[in-house]
């Protein structure tokens, strides 16, 4: 059957460059490089493979972000995806999970679809509720945390792995899902992949298109927000202790004082 598939990616900073917070306490995203989730790209992949294994489905790549977030659709598209949807408004700046998932559930109601697919969980905020805040706004049922996932006869099945136990949970669509970095390896992008990508097409919204008040997003109407920040402490030399025989308690008391032991 054919499917209508939207995977929710997001633009973050490089987990390896060095983060720091811009003047206003939110992420200073132009300090430091930015890429697609790593995360992101788990649930891309996922999308690509029910659409291999069903034939005449599109997969559509949406994200919420500046300019920059641009970079992301690339690279989910370049992978294989089909077109993007790039929701891009100054007003957006500095909002939280509450209005990032109210402006998603507004571009997916835009778009279409029959299949929402998110990763686990963003590597810059972290917080993996958003799957479920779209499964709310939207009214759809939530199967999320799967290792495993597959679409048959209109229901979408998947493998939870937990420390004790391994559920088989399944949905009818439409329904929203998200999958863990267990789910399977993500493809790299070919370099026909790469340069078929730049003709595909991209949608962009702003919060007008979406029927969105500025006043219900950005940084001002966050329901969280940092209070204070304080930069990491530059790293010092450590203690060198040559033992002589009496190593082992000196080791002891350096861990004692420290409140490890």
């Amino acid at each position: 059957m054919s499917l209508r598939i939207v995977v929710c990616v997001k633009y973050v900073p490089d987990a390896t460059g060095d983060r720091s917070f811009a003047d206003d306490h939110t992420t200073d995203r132009d300090a430091v490089d930015g890429l697609l989730s790593e995360l992101d790209e788990y649930g891309v992949e996922q999308a690509l493979r029910i659409a291999e294994a069903n034939e005449g489905t599109e997969v559509t790549v949406l994200t919420v972000g500046g300019d920059d977030a641009s970079d992301a659709l690339k690279k989910a598209l370049s992978m294989g995806a089909d077109k993007a949807v790039h929701v891009n408004d100054d007003d957006i700046h500095g909002s939280d999970v509450m209005a990032t998932s109210a402006i998603l559930a507004k571009a997916l109601e835009k778009t279409g679809y029959d299949l929402v697919v998110c990763g686990m969980a963003s590597t810059d905020g972290g917080m993996g509720v958003l799957p479920a805040l779209l499964a709310e706004r939207l009214g759809l049922p939530q199967v999320t945390l799967l290792s495993e996932v597959s679409v048959e006869g209109g229901v979408v099945k998947g493998r939870r792995d937990g420390d004790a136990a391994t559920e088989l949970v399944e949905a009818a669509l439409p329904a929203v899902v998200s999958v863990t970095d267990q789910s399977g390896e993500a493809r790299y992008p070919s370099f026909k992949g790469i340069m078929a990508a730049k003709k595909k097409p991209v949608q962009k919204y702003d919060l007008d298109d979406l029927d969105i008040d500025a006043d219900e997003v950005g940084l001002e109407n966050a329901w969280t927000a940092v209070e204070t920040v304080t930069a990491r402490p530059a790293r010092t030399k450590g203690t060198i202790v040559t033992d002589e025989g009496e190593g082992g308690k000196q080791l002891a008391a350096f861990l004692a004082e420290q409140k490890f032991i």
